[in-house]
């Protein structure tokens, strides 16, 4: 009986034929399209996190002191987390 050595069996990489690498910058259009769609959907949370990803690429900092967060729809209420 022969046994299989698994180790020398060639497997497909994941990525194989996929673009891999830094991809090119979100246009203004397309930050303000995503945006539009957050608010729509009343996701505070995702449209929080999205803006703070923004922020943070903009202003090179890593560290959050204050988020704060706006609710368009109906309450034009704000509350802060963290």
């Amino acid at each position: 009986m022969k046994s299989i050595n698994h180790a020398a069996v060639h497997r497909v990489p994941w990525n194989k034929g996929k673009l891999v690498g830094q991809k090119a910058p979100l246009k203004q259009r397309e930050i303000w399209a995503i945006q539009i769609r957050l608010q729509l959907r009343r996701d505070a949370r995702e449209l929080a996190l999205f803006n703070l990803a923004i922020d943070s690429k903009l202003r090179s900092c890593d560290d959050c002191v204050t988020l704060r967060t706006y609710r368009r729809a109906s309450t034009h209420a704000s509350f802060t987390v963290g």
